[in-house]
């Protein structure tokens, strides 16, 4: 069992001698200092949300309205606090994952390659978006673990080819969004007029790949702007007929458990679990897609409720610390991964990987303190632990 817990006495054993830590632990002060150490339209485009955020406050707000009921006398088991989980048959030594965030290099010029280096110090695995600004098979050499997001493109040629890509690569789980038919109603990057594909960033996965190359007359200008490979980037991000039929079809391509991300609804979930899903994520892709739409904190009990044991459910958006983690695991009903997003981009954006490291090992000691201080593994956590306020 990994000994996270124990992070905070190696702080306060280091502060004796005068030495601090260099990064904050507070999600609000490691935001501000991203915010100062990145341009405008990056920050905007990696914090904003969709419409007046009313999705993206909610995600966070929604974590106050649920309490965790420690039974401060349950006898804990010899490894109690143990963080492991195991999702498809693999085991994992935590049960957090970076979330699917593109265009990275925007964040640091590292990208993906740094965020692989801070989360494998932990073992915990990178889920690597579609838009990313590594290609895949580099990303694959550079991560201990990971799985492959996938945006639906509106060419089914190359849908598969990022599939059999990802595959080929060493991809643990391929994990389709369905949520991002287009892109969100976003204020803050249309103030800026900031939308990084159009300067071929974010374009990692399609510009390494022969589906997309073969379509192009030329081969594309790295970093160029407006140019042949962009238009068809753009008329190739996403399907806006991506149903059940598309996710059925991947069998034909991958033998890796296919998960869904963006689900909100019990009624979806059946379906998609009757399609044959082995898992999804209830997620509001952060608040950025559909404003003043439910919280995804709120959403993950009906979801929960409706597949039961048939799929594997997850969780994402709105996580800021260790023991939402442990509030979303509750309501899972135990042994399920919460993916992390914006904490860590604004590590990668502040100190590289480091950065990522520090985030990741702060969520995931007070995950462990409090998991021990509940009398329970992380994976044991259930909905007796937890109670809406």
């Amino acid at each position: 069992m990994s000994h996270f817990a124990q992070y905070q006495d190696g702080v306060y054993a280091d502060a004796t001698n005068g030495d601090l830590p260099h990064l904050p632990y507070d999600h609000e002060a490691l935001r501000d200092l991203a915010e100062k150490a990145m341009e405008p339209g990056p920050f905007g485009y990696v914090e904003g949300g969709a419409g007046r955020e009313r999705t993206a406050d909610a995600n966070v707000a929604a974590f106050a309205r649920y309490a965790l009921r420690p039974r401060s006398l349950r006898p804990g088991s010899e490894n109690a606090g143990d963080l492991g989980v195991t999702l498809f048959g693999e085991r994992y030594p935590t049960p957090l994952l970076t979330a699917p965030v593109g265009v990275l290099e925007q964040v640091h010029e590292e990208a993906e390659l740094a965020v692989a280096r801070g989360a494998n110090a932990l073992g915990v695995p990178l889920v690597l978006s579609t838009a990313a600004s590594t290609p895949m098979e580099e990303v694959a050499e550079a991560a201990d673990t990971w799985w492959y997001q996938l945006y639906w493109p509106g060419d089914d040629a190359l849908a598969e080819s990022f599939v059999r890509r990802a595959t080929a690569a060493g991809a643990k789980a391929i994990v389709v969004t369905a949520d991002t038919k287009r892109l969100g109603w976003r204020p803050r990057d249309l103030a800026l007029g900031h939308l990084p594909f159009l300067r071929s960033q974010g374009m990692a996965n399609y510009l390494s790949d022969p589906e997309f190359r073969s379509r192009l007359k030329a081969d594309p200008e790295p970093g160029g702007v407006f140019t042949e490979a962009v238009f068809h980037f753009l008329g190739a991000f996403a399907s806006r007929s991506l149903s059940t039929d598309n996710i059925a079809r991947i069998r034909d391509w991958t033998d890796l458990p296919v998960l869904v991300k963006g689900v909100v609804r019990g009624d979806e979930a059946i379906e998609l679990v009757e399609a044959g899903v082995d898992g999804l994520v209830v997620s509001n892709h952060g608040g950025r897609q559909v404003d003043n739409a439910v919280a995804a904190l709120d959403a993950l009990p009906e979801v929960v409720e409706a597949v039961g044991d048939r799929a594997a459910v997850l969780f994402d958006s709105g996580v800021r610390s260790g023991a939402d983690v442990a509030v979303a695991m509750a309501l899972a009903l135990g042994a399920r991964a919460v993916l992390l997003g914006r904490p860590w981009v604004y590590g990668l954006a502040v100190d590289g990987a480091a950065g990522v490291e520090h985030v990741l090992r702060a969520v995931l000691a007070e995950l462990q303190i409090t998991a021990e201080l509940m009398g329970r593994d992380a994976a044991d956590l259930d909905r007796d632990d937890v109670t809406r306020r």
